[in-house]
């Protein structure tokens, strides 16, 4: 293992120790999460001596506790929300919610999910595998349990944690909840406080609000799912705020909780009240209270204590390392990767897989010939509804650089055809195309159907479509996705023109 590009390889240069090297080792990958165990499988393909030490968990954070309990959970609130809201079809109905067996099949399911990857490592040999926490030292050795491990080379997949803001643990006690403690919930709760309107806050909230609960959302900015294209954003705020109470733009001044008597909370869960005390837009001082926070401000990286610098590794102030590079993970010349969300780039299941499977060929083959998969078009979607997407470049990074002559295709879906057969008919999407390429450059929406939309732009743009290739394929009437059409279609007609603004919209019907 090299410590930093000039280290001496004599372990006897190292300051002395009172532990003796226990192991030596290929490759020693810290992490199982999805990056980790890509890393890991990928590796062995070449080496027996490969080594991975995880704490916690053996799954993902996907599994445990993002993406599929999430997804569970808003399965479960659109099946009341299409009940509640059918009778514009002539059919009436009421949903009778069972708050526990909701989460009673959210973790179901999140176990059946949870066990196939438990096989998975249970088939792995067990000198291949710890289970602690890993500790680098400051003679770049690994530290877990009672071992000692020297490794050639090291791949960190630590992952990421939620951030809580300073002082909120102590203040709201019982009452705080995060994306990894609130699908351990028995029951539905009753009114709940959530803080934050990034992908985690906007598709909590607005599941338990089809639920039931009472939900309050908070966000310190105008914005929702940090989209960054002004009227995506606006419309975005249009059609979620009519299921959802948002405070957009406000403060938080300060949060807190407080005992309740136990007889009259009887039918609750917690024991507790929540509060917030808060500034409105306007400036106002307000108080929010409830029976929860769900605080979803964001997820930090899982790297600062583990003692990457005593191999080399520099990290900035938001702890994330530098000389990354972001197709390997590889660090410098070092022979250290930090792939996933450890390395605090994209943090999305995808990249990470592809970050780790590239990591662990790098480590077993010459280098020159390992197989990178390439960086990935960027593309990520929030499960709200209407879904918001982004694929490409976002509308500033094209701004920004001054040779991209672009248009911007646009259609709504508020009179979109099969949007509106469907009730559906809220959003807006918008095509960024190169004028000199007749290529995609990006794109973002709030729309129904929008993963199907996303996924179709990001192949396009993967692939290096056209316009016109695009508009060649078939679409199929009447589906939502004729809307991409539309949009394609006004990025052409804007192509042969100057570019200007397009407020007029053709709709499919």
């Amino acid at each position: 293992m090299n410590k930093q590009p000039d280290a001496a390889s004599d372990h006897s240069t190292y300051p002395s120790t009172d532990k003796k090297v226990t192991r030596k080792v290929s490759v020693a990958v810290i992490g199982a999460g999805t990056a980790g165990q890509n890393a890991f499988r990928q590796a062995r393909r070449i080496k027996d001596d490969v080594l991975i030490i995880n704490d916690g968990f053996w799954t993902t954070t996907c599994i445990a506790v993002g993406c599929m309990p999430s997804k569970l959970l808003i399965a479960a609130a659109d099946r009341a929300y299409d009940t509640n809201h059918s009778s514009e079809f002539g059919v009436h109905a009421n949903a009778q919610i069972d708050g526990k067996q909701v989460m009673e099949r959210v973790r179901a399911e999140r176990s059946h999910f949870a066990s196939y990857i438990e096989e998975q490592v249970d088939s792995w040999p067990e000198d291949n595998k710890i289970a602690g926490r890993a500790r680098i030292n400051k003679q770049g050795l690994i530290e877990v349990n009672d071992e000692l491990i020297e490794a050639e080379q090291i791949i960190v997949a630590t992952g990421s944690s939620t951030f809580i803001p300073e002082g909120w643990v102590d203040k709201l006690g019982k009452t705080l909840l995060t994306s990894d403690t609130v699908f351990e919930l028995s029951d539905l709760p009753k009114s709940m406080a959530v803080v934050g309107a990034g992908a985690i806050g906007l598709e909590l909230a607005q599941a338990f609000t089809r639920l039931g609960v009472d939900v309050t959302l908070f966000n310190q900015v105008k914005r929702v799912a940090g989209l960054k294209d002004d009227d995506i954003n606006n419309k975005a705020i249009d059609c979620l705020s009519r299921e959802l109470t948002m405070h957009l733009g406000s403060k938080i001044i300060n949060v807190g909780s407080e005992a309740v008597d136990s007889q009259a909370n009887e039918d609750n869960s917690s024991s507790a009240a929540a509060f917030i005390d808060y500034e409105d837009s306007a400036g106002a001082s307000q108080q929010w209270q409830g029976e929860y926070v769900l605080v979803a401000t964001g997820r930090r990286n899982n790297i600062e204590e583990l003692g990457v610098e005593n191999l080399g590794v520099e990290l900035d102030e938001k702890n994330r390392p530098k000389q990354l590079d972001k197709k390997t993970g590889k660090i410098g010349d070092l022979d250290v990767y930090i792939v996933g969300d450890a390395n605090a780039n994209i943090p999305l299941l995808h990249v990470a897989s592809d970050e780790g499977f590239s990591a662990g060929s790098m480590v077993c083959d010459n280098k020159k010939d390992a197989y990178i998969r390439p960086p990935a078009t960027p593309f990520s979607i929030v499960f709200c509804s209407p879904q918001i997407v982004n694929v490409g470049m976002s509308l500033p990074e094209i701004q920004e650089d001054s040779e991209l002559e672009h248009v911007i295709g646009k259609v709504s879906f508020d009179n979109q055809g099969r949007s509106r057969v469907m009730g559906v008919n809220c959003g807006l999407l918008h095509i960024y195309g190169c004028k000199k390429t007749d290529r995609i450059l990006g794109a973002s929406m709030v729309a129904p159907d929008a993963e199907y939309i996303g996924h179709i732009l990001a192949m396009a743009i993967t692939n290096n479509l056209s316009i016109k290739d695009m508009l060649d394929t078939p679409f199929y009437h009447p589906t939502i996705l004729e809307g991409l059409r539309t949009a394609l279609r006004d990025v052409q007609r804007l192509m042969e023109i100057p570019y200007q603004s397009n407020d007029t919209q053709e709709n499919n019907s």
